[in-house]
């Protein structure tokens, strides 16, 4: 049928609500022909009749009666009829049954007909008013009376072929009338219009792929439950992709180039999603989220496989060099998969797992994409957790010291410990270092971390000097991280420390790692010779595993070396018939050797058996540190260590 409706339109569309005006409102009285005034046919020969239906409710007689009010016969009805004819807004008038008793050309015009063939016909079905539930109760509320204007917008199509977008408005005329005014605008250039400025502010100009805006819509409206309750699989996959040095593209040859290579990467990722789409229900939608970050959103994927074979065919395609103006580029992407079911899941949460993973394949070496793992997630938020603390927890006093007894070698007596920081959290337990170090020298912490050890450390040393005066005095061991030196002042730190806690210079050892000494210079190299000079003993922690480069002993005011227990476990056998190593003693013994020649006592660390002992005792190491003696242990263990051998008394 000409003039048939392409469906409603958004429920946007419709004036919420959509009554305007109460029904106790006045309205203005106005004389439409053909409306059913007092001495006119009403078209059922019963003035005032209202089905309030909204149906057709045709009759046999009715037809006839309003097809002489149509818009052909207004000229009989003076100026009033001449004006309707003629306005350029489009108008009919339509009963309390819902039929059409007159229209003007310009409502006949849209719809691609005469005003007069409109007569008769059932004006919800012009208007295709039934296909939307609210938009049909609402017309009939009209109807009836008991609501008093509606406006909605729908899309009609033009016995043409083209499509007209018009605004519907329907009116009650006065009471006696026993009808609605219905009007008709032609809204088709505003709508496009709308629709050109909605995509230009939807798609990003440099690729014309949708944007972030864009893409979070159809993100929202993917993980809404009627999309996937309806049917699919119910799951939804992301690949979130970053160009790997894409910054240096634009630093060296300007944006312009860097502009048309991120136009060159959303063709390829367009085709990849195409490939990808192929024989499915829809392809991936791919956005540009800013930058040089990338998006390839499936929704109702099928599982991890699908989304790992999108990121490798995206790998593979950004792996071909550009060409562009006779730039040859080549570059990389790193690419964060997430795939999961779309029922629990947010924006929100799906991006942040997305952002994640995309950082563990940049972390991981970039040019490669990862999948989301929740168990590294978990250590990852746990590790963040413990950042967010680590400073309250120094004020809180969480901390707490165990220290492990340095031995003897060759009598098995101690002579010292090494302070080792525990953290008791208040969720995740106790703490070892290496679960929060890293994260004190990251965000500057260990500063004051470190400060507290020093003092805690040296206040245990001297008690313990204290309450055994008739034993040798035990030196304790005390770590220090690079950072310490750098962003304090650890001399005048450790020369206060020791003037409140009154322990003698030489019962304090500070151990730096071998990556920290090795090559120092400038403050490092000072602060350690001044505390060398004040009586301080340094040792070279882990030794054997930095840079090694020997020719820095001569020179560096340190007095230890503390082996790293990878040389040391090379040594463990039991009995007789199991040969050693001859490479490990062969090694061990040359650093040792060429430590004493260069004044230094040597440390052994992990010593866990008895015959590691032995042959560390017989090849001249110093002191040995490790399970055989004992695990860290609280103050009061070592108090009763004193004056014993500690050797074979493991804790």
């Amino acid at each position: 049928m000409s003039g048939t409706s392409e469906g409603p339109a958004p429920a946007a569309d419709l004036i919420r609500p959509a009554v305007t005006e109460s029904k106790g409102e006045a309205s203005p009285r106005i004389h439409v022909p053909g409306s059913g005034e007092p001495g006119e046919s009403s078209g059922s020969g019963e003035p005032g009749r209202s089905s309030g239906s909204g149906e057709s409710g045709r009759s046999s007689d009715c037809g006839a009666s309003r097809q002489s009010g149509g818009s052909g016969g207004f000229s009989e009805y003076g100026p009033l009829g001449s004006a309707f004819s003629a306005a350029p807004l489009a108008m009919a008038v339509v009963d309390r049954d819902g039929l059409v008793v007159s229209a003007n050309d310009t409502f006949g015009a849209l719809l691609g007909k005469a005003g007069a063939a409109l007569t008769g016909l059932v004006a919800a079905e012009l208007m295709d008013l039934k296909s939307d539930a609210r938009t049909w109760h609402a017309y009939r509320e009209v109807l009836s009376g008991r609501q008093t204007k509606l406006s909605c917008t729908r899309r009609v199509k033009h016995p043409d072929g083209h499509v007209l977008w018009v605004q519907v408005s329907v009116a009650p005329l006065p009471a006696e009338e026993h009808g609605v005014l219905l009007s008709l605008t032609d809204i088709s250039a505003r709508r496009e219009l709308q629709a050109r400025l909605r995509h230009l502010e939807m798609h990003d100009p440099v690729t014309r792929l949708p944007n972030r805006t864009l893409f979070f819509e159809r993100l929202a409206a993917a993980l809404e439950a009627e999309s996937y309750e309806q049917g699919g699989t119910g799951r939804i996959g992301l690949c979130y992709l970053d160009l790997d040095g894409f910054k240096a593209v634009n630093d060296t040859l300007g944006h312009r180039v860097g502009d048309r290579l991120l136009a060159a990467v959303a063709e390829r990722l367009t085709r990849c999603a195409d490939e990808a789409g192929y024989a499915r229900a829809s392809s991936p939608l791919v956005a540009r989220l800013g930058g040089d970050e990338f998006a390839l959103l499936v929704e109702d994927s099928t599982g991890t496989d699908q989304l790992a074979d999108l990121a490798e065919s995206v790998l593979k395609a950004l792996q071909a060099p550009f060409n562009l103006s006779g730039q040859r580029l080549s570059l990389s992407a790193s690419i964060g998969v997430v795939e999961r079911q779309a029922a629990g899941t947010t924006a929100t949460g799906l991006m942040q797992a997305a952002d994640t993973t995309l950082y563990w394949a940049k972390a991981d070496g970039k040019s490669r994409w990862t999948l989301f793992d929740p168990e590294r997630n978990a250590h990852r938020m746990t590790r963040q957790a413990l950042a967010s603390t680590l400073r309250p927890a120094i004020e809180r006093g969480e901390f707490t010291l165990e220290y492990q007894p340095l031995v003897g070698m060759e009598n098995g007596r101690l002579r010292g410990v090494e302070a080792l920081v525990r953290w008791n959290h208040p969720q995740f337990g106790m703490l070892t270092p290496n679960r929060f170090i890293g994260l004190a020298e990251e965000d500057g912490s260990i500063v004051q971390l470190g400060r507290w050890v020093l003092v805690t450390a040296c206040r245990q040393a001297r008690r313990w000097q204290l309450d055994h005066p008739d034993e040798p005095p035990i030196f304790v061991s005390v770590n220090v991280a690079v950072r310490q030196v750098w962003d304090s002042d650890l001399v005048a730190d450790v020369a206060q420390t020791l003037a409140e806690t009154g322990l003698d210079p030489r019962l304090l050892q500070l151990e730096l790692t071998e990556s920290a000494v090795m090559g120092s210079a400038g403050r490092p190299l000072q602060a350690l010779q001044a505390l060398s000079d004040m009586g301080v003993h340094i040792a070279i922690d882990d030794f054997g595993t930095g840079y090694s480069n020997l020719a820095y002993l001569s020179r560096l005011p340190v007095s230890v070396l503390k082996l790293d227990g990878s040389f040391v476990r090379g040594f463990q056998y039991e009995g007789e018939g199991v040969p050693p190593n001859p490479a490990d003693e062969v090694i061990v013994e040359a650093m040792i050797q060429l430590a004493h020649r260069l004044g230094l006592s040597v440390t052994a660390e992990c010593v866990e058996t008895s015959a590691q002992a032995a042959r560390l005792r017989r090849i001249g190491c110093d002191t040995g540190q490790g399970w055989l003696y004992s695990r860290p242990v609280a103050p009061d263990r070592i108090s009763e260590l004193l004056g014993t051998k500690a050797c074979n008394q493991a804790s």
